[in-house]
């Protein structure tokens, strides 16, 4: 078992994400302590990619400005190695597939393992095609995060039982980005997944407002939030850490609002 049932065992969790080395590698330790302050249960690393096609914008942007300021993957790793001298927050990356090929499979979980990263995201990795990466990131305690869609009705229970950590259910269709309102039958898709499996269930994808947090919380056992700490990053650049403090600290409570 790995480290991410911490971020759930003491009620509603709160998930942060931000792009490592956006604006430097310097600051994304910064502000992920922070967040940690703040009350973040668990956070996402992005590691930057030429080609992220499940963001938005926002995201986008960041992949551009981390990219440019010349971050690596090896960099991120020794980010999480200091993080890990300082916090017992469970850390996650979020990657596409073709940084962790290039790397190769073994030496990059057994490298998640050595410093510490709990789990991994892979947006463009299909639940049908997990299977060789899912036991190799197993064998070094590294728990893949299934993503659940509104478009996965009819695999929700097989990519339920096969999950580890926990299950990111996707609020909406689309990239990620701040969103207004959510019109996919999120209860329905929570029902389901409950059905399926006790893992805890974290629900992302343009939630950004504290009422957002309190409504999908009383759903789910997590919220997730992105763009919006990134574009508090994109605002305020290096003077970011105050403004993501309280964020994060706001939208922690609204999560655990009753």
């Amino acid at each position: 078992m790995s480290n991410i049932y911490k971020a759930f065992e003491n009620g509603k969790a709160f998930i942060g994400f931000v792009t490592g080395g956006d604006p430097s590698i310097e600051k994304t330790e910064e502000f992920i302590l922070e967040m940690a302050r703040a009350g973040a249960d668990l956070v996402e690393i992005g590691i930057p990619f030429s080609d992220p096609i499940a963001e938005g914008p926002v995201i986008q942007r960041a992949n551009v400005r981390a990219l440019n300021a010349l971050t690596t993957l090896e960099k991120i790793f020794s980010l999480v190695e200091g993080l890990r001298c300082k916090i017992e927050t469970p850390l996650v990356f979020l990657s596409y597939l073709n940084p962790v090929f290039n790397y190769g499979y073994d030496a990059f979980f057994k490298r998640c393992q050595d410093t510490g990263v709990d789990g991994i995201i892979v947006p463009d990795l299909p639940f049908e095609e997990q299977g060789e990466l899912r036991d190799i990131a197993l064998a070094h305690n590294v728990d893949i995060i299934s993503l659940i869609a509104p478009t996965s009705e009819d695999r929700i229970r097989s990519i339920a039982q096969a999950a580890s950590g926990f299950l990111y259910l996707v609020s909406s269709l689309g990239v990620t980005g701040v969103r207004g309102e959510f019109k996919a039958d999120i209860a329905g898709m929570v029902s389901s997944v409950r059905a399926a499996t006790k893992l805890p269930l974290a629900v992302g994808f343009g939630i950004h407002t504290p009422a957002q947090a309190t409504e999908m919380a009383k759903l789910a056992d997590g919220v997730i939030v992105g763009s919006a700490i990134v574009k508090i990053i994109e605002e305020h650049g290096e003077s970011a850490t105050p403004y993501i403090y309280e964020y994060v600290k706001q939208m922690k409570e609204a999560v655990c609002e009753k």
